[in-house]
């Protein structure tokens, strides 16, 4: 069952579940990442790469290709609030991002079953839609009792 909603309009970005995540995702932030959207279960992040984010062949690294993606995922995953975490994710790398290209990662839920979910997420070079990497990340919800308990970040 394919439970995103298509057409759905997102939720202002200070009223969305991830708002809150968003203010305390540092990671993210210092990696130089926009949150553009979140709405049930999907989510817009945008990022610009830089010189310092080039590996030794001079084009991005993917590991931060991957970050960008985790973070879709994660934004996704959480945006109908409660505490979601990834149990796990594979990334595909498609073509390489040069550096001063902006780079936007769109998730999008595809299952949505009990406490687990299956997500989808596309990486796309901003001005040319050139698809960059395809990412599929597993969550899953912590139960109710657990989800605060003992959690500093």
């Amino acid at each position: 069952m394919d439970s995103a909603t298509p057409g759905a309009t997102p939720l202002p970005l200070h009223r969305a579940p991830g708002s809150a995540l968003w203010e305390k995702d540092q990671a993210s932030q210092w990696l130089g990442m926009a949150l553009l959207e979140v709405g049930p279960g999907r989510s817009r992040v945008e990022m610009l790469v830089t010189p310092r984010m080039a590996n030794g062949h001079g084009v991005c690294h993917g590991g931060l290709i991957f970050a960008l993606a985790d973070t879709a995922f994660a934004f996704a995953s959480n945006s109908r609030g409660g505490t979601v975490l990834a149990a796990g994710a594979t990334v595909d790398f498609l073509s390489p991002a040069e550096v001063g290209e902006k780079l936007e990662a769109t998730a999008t839920e595809r299952q949505l079953q009990g406490r687990s979910g299956i997500y989808d997420v596309t990486v796309r070079e901003s001005a040319s839609q050139r698809v960059v990497a395809e990412f599929r990340g597993r969550s899953r919800r912590l139960s109710d009792a657990r989800a605060g308990a003992g959690r500093t970040h």
